[in-house]
């Protein structure tokens, strides 16, 4: 069932049934009221009646034209005057009358009764002559006419007014239903025009603070993630073919020209050793690229134990010190923590160095080995590694792109590297449940902040 079809239900359902209720009360407090009313009306009769009929005074003539000029016929109008009966008497009269004999008896006991039959209502009152000093009933039958026909008249509006309610109601809450859910059509329309040649097209969101907003708000979000995610993979596809055609292309070619024609054996075996070369070159870039694969596969099994960061450091500076044999990191531990507790993560140990092992020598190489700082500090939650050179920095308009694989900064040209090492890092940090978080400035160096949760709390 369509969102549209269910609101109409909804709407129209609650509204009926709020029309139904009112009306239900409007009829029942209605017919109430033309009883009291009518029952009012036969009291006063029995009494006019009574002061002319029991009574011989000089107002019983004023009262006699008050009753003609404003106390109309009623239907079936029937007037009883009686001595008040006692004994077996009552359930003759009652028989007589033919009405029950407690209706009677209320008379004679509280002064007044009513009592109906059908249509029929019956008003009773106890009477005392003032001349005879004696008590009576008088006793004022007649067709409530005002219940037979008002009341009639009344359902009869009530039913004409809930048939054009439901109208209403359903011609509104077709409206609103369209209203609401029109939003939320234009926004599956829009969804269906984006594809992946055109993710840079956006849903219109509005300024209003609401639910559809924040709907149209989220999706936005997700089509940047996704258009960021499609550039990255467009810019890895291009770079990992420019980097591995290079060697490729360098290795048809020496082939190429040594077999053109009949060499000498020297030349051959420079020919090989060249081939050689571009294809450990090639064998390493795909290495990393499968390594890269691998760290970022979320699902991989690895082995995690504890690990000391203070120890880790210090077995990355003896592997730094054999590759870079002038290099001068100098390592802080002066803001350790008073707990070792505090110095260990639940971490894979090979890939921790790995990922700390790119990020220092890339601070030795692009600083020409000038000075690199490491700082050791822990917070109540995290350990947080510092790595701060002093090298040519990355230009301030291409960091956002230093996890991009293969992608290197246009001023690190006369340095060696595939660009493939802080995506690792990156990817070994994310593992970790940890952050790493990069700024530079041009010519002054770059800092380099890595926090891991302690003991595997995350983050």
């Amino acid at each position: 069932m369509k969102i549209t079809t269910r609101i109409l239900l909804l709407l129209t359902g609650v509204f009926l049934s709020l029309i139904l209720l009112l009306s239900g009360f409007i009829y029942y407090a209605s017919a109430n009221y033309s009883f009291e009313d009518f029952y009012k009306r036969l009291e006063i009769r029995a009494a006019t009646t009574a002061k002319i009929y029991l009574e011989d005074n000089q107002d019983i003539n004023a009262i006699k034209e008050v009753r003609q000029s404003y106390l109309e016929q009623l239907p079936k109008e029937e007037i009883q005057i009686m001595s008040t009966p006692s004994g077996d008497s009552v359930r003759i009269k009652a028989s007589t009358l033919n009405v029950p004999v407690y209706f009677l008896e209320e008379i004679k006991k509280e002064g007044s009764a009513n009592y109906r039959k059908q249509n029929l209502f019956y008003t009773g009152i106890r009477y005392r002559s003032s001349d005879a000093d004696k008590d009576y009933l008088v006793i004022v039958s007649a067709e409530n006419y005002y219940y037979t026909h008002h009341i009639r008249y009344l359902r009869n509006l009530l039913v004409s007014t809930l048939v054009i309610s439901l109208v209403l109601v359903l011609l509104i809450s077709f409206w609103i239903s369209r209203k609401i859910v029109q939003p939320l059509q234009d926004i599956t329309t829009r969804v269906k025009d984006i594809s992946s040649e055109n993710l840079n097209l956006r849903l219109k969101s509005s300024d209003h603070n609401d639910e559809l907003s924040t709907l149209a708000k989220t999706f936005n979000d997700m089509l940047d993630r996704l258009e960021a995610a499609f550039e990255t993979q467009k810019n890895f596809v291009s770079n990992a073919s420019h980097e591995l055609n290079t060697p490729l292309t360098s290795i048809i070619g020496e082939a190429d020209v040594i077999l053109s024609k009949p060499r000498q054996p020297h030349e051959y075996q420079e020919a090989i050793a060249a081939i050689l070369e571009e294809a450990e070159k090639l064998n390493k870039k795909t290495q990393a690229l499968l390594f890269l694969a691998q760290t970022g596969y979320n699902g991989k099994v690895l082995k995690f134990d504890k690990v000391r960061i203070d120890q880790l450091i210090l077995d990355v500076k003896e592997t730094v010190d054999k590759i870079y044999p002038a290099n001068k990191v100098l390592i802080d531990f002066s803001f350790l923590p008073e707990s070792p507790e505090k110095l260990k993560v639940k971490g894979n140990e090979q890939l921790l160095h790995l990922a700390l092992s790119n990020v220092i020598m890339n601070a030795c190489k692009y600083s020409n080995n000038d000075i690199v700082r490491v700082s050791l500090g822990a917070s109540s939650q995290q350990i947080i590694i510092v790595v701060k050179d002093q090298g040519i920095g990355i230009p301030e308009d291409e960091i956002k792109y230093i996890y991009d694989p293969f992608f290197r900064a246009s001023n690190t040209k006369r340095f060696e590297g595939y660009g493939i090492g802080l995506p690792i890092t990156r990817n070994v940090v994310k593992m970790h449940e940890g952050e790493i978080l990069v700024s530079s400035v041009i010519n002054e160096g770059v800092t380099v902040e890595i926090r891991i949760p302690i003991g595997g709390y995350k983050l």
